[in-house]
């Protein structure tokens, strides 16, 4: 946090808060400019006095996609900040923390809130930050398909779930013998089910279940993919069954808009004047096969930052990730730029390239859900449970009974588990 250079996170439309966060909201949009030393002493107002009421107790967290200078907040806090594994994994791995605050999108606190101690509590600053990919992948769209899917193949078929997905999915996952996975494990999943002889349906992300199935070596021949839903929350037609029949793979047709700007072109562009073109694997299969290499957030950050002095790259991934590893590489002499701000007119695309959704978190949600919290008034839709859907332009939540949400969870969480093996076992065995 740099005297003198503007906070990038745009100021949102005072009617987006809640109620509770209003007051908030409008001394910070009264202040006279976003500089960190005009917001840090505000934020600072409402924050330290949490910190000092809550000690040890009090856990902030947020993704590395966060726009603006949330990630600097909270690091400055003594926040942590992760991929969605380390998130997910997150309250578990801190059983001193009674109170998480997370700044990301609302599958991610979901996910902590699976994996937390009863004495836990998960609150999200704003439980409108949603994921346009989990959008593409509702319950009431995939159970239907999945139900069509499962009276054909019956136990022949398992589901594995993306992060990016409600806990609900995972669930379902979890019932049908299958596992979660992210962006830095999909492969390794994918490979576990194989050894077991499984067919896998992999819901959302096209892309990533692509990606990962090339590492886990599954022919492209042996992989079907389903319809691209036509909008957020659109159920998807399946004419039979049968045409999955000589599938391995059966893909969810869902993806991340932001990494799918992303074209062969970018990474020949690059590569062109000397840079080494890192993507992320929700990239098309078509842009992985031209990078040097693929990688989760945090995998991505650690190859860049390990990398020697003098060291270029083109990373293809979320905007504000690169924004922040352009700066501190920097600092080591190392050279980051954005893949889809290429160096050929005809192939810019920086615009889009921002998760827009997971930037709804800004200083007034961390302030506010601090000092509500501190005064012991934090709004319930803030507080995270297991199985909670929020619709990201209503704020209405739909929450499962206390038998429903316990059900529910018990099958997500050994998705989840099943997840977290995998990838420790592979680990220790040497693999990655």
């Amino acid at each position: 946090m740099r005297p003198g250079v503007a906070l990038c996170q745009s100021d949102l439309p005072l009617d987006w808060y809640q109620d509770e966060f209003r007051p908030y909201a409008e001394e910070y949009l009264a202040l006279p400019d976003r500089m960190p030393e005009t917001v840090m002493p505000w934020l600072d107002g409402y924050v330290r006095p949490a910190i000092d009421m809550f000690g040890p107790s009090l856990l902030l967290a947020a993704h590395y996609y966060m726009g603006g200078e949330i990630v600097k907040l909270v690091e400055r806090y003594g926040g942590h900040i992760g991929d969605s594994y380390a998130l997910a994994t997150m309250a578990a791995r801190s059983p001193h923390a009674r109170i998480i605050v997370q700044s990301a999108v609302h599958f991610m606190a979901e996910a902590i809130a699976l994996l937390a101690k009863p004495h836990q509590r998960v609150y999200i600053t704003n439980p409108k930050a949603g994921c346009t990919m989990e959008m593409m992948a509702r319950e009431d769209a995939v159970e239907p398909i999945a139900g069509l899917l499962l009276d054909r193949y019956g136990d022949e078929l398992m589901i594995i779930a993306y992060m990016n997905t409600s806990g609900r999915i995972k669930a379902l996952a979890g019932r049908t013998g299958g596992a979660t996975c992210t962006s830095s494990n999909a492969h390794l999943v994918l490979a576990w089910a194989r050894r077991r002889s499984r067919r896998v349906l992999f819901i959302p992300d096209r892309h990533l279940g692509e990606n990962a199935a090339a590492r886990a070596g599954i022919d492209t021949d042996r992989i079907a993919t389903l319809p691209t839903p036509s909008g957020y929350g659109a159920s998807i037609e399946l004419e039979t069954p049968a045409c999955c029949d000589d599938a391995e793979l059966i893909l969810w047709g869902a993806y991340c808009g932001v990494h799918t700007v992303f074209e062969p072109a970018h990474a020949h562009a690059w590569r062109e004047f000397g840079y080494t073109v890192l993507v992320h694997p929700e990239c098309p299969r078509a842009v992985v096969e031209c990078a040097d290499g693929q990688g989760s957030t945090n995998q991505l950050w650690d190859t860049v930052m390990r990398a020697p002095a003098g060291s270029r790259f083109a990373v293809g991934t979320e905007g504000h990730f690169v924004r922040t590893l352009k700066e501190q590489a920097g600092l080591r002499d190392i050279t980051v730029e954005h893949l889809a701000a290429a160096p050929r007119p005809d192939l810019l695309r920086v615009a889009g390239c921002g998760c827009a959704t997971m930037s709804r978190n800004d200083p007034p949600h961390l302030a506010g859900m601090l000092d509500l919290l501190r005064s012991g008034t934090p709004p319930d839709l803030n507080c995270v449970l297991p199985g909670d859907i929020v619709s990201e332009t209503t704020g209405v939540r739909d929450r499962l009974t206390e038998l429903e949400r316990a059900e529910m969870s018990a099958h997500a969480r050994t998705a989840m588990q099943r997840m977290i093996d995998i990838t420790e076992n592979a680990h220790q065995d040497g693999h990655s």
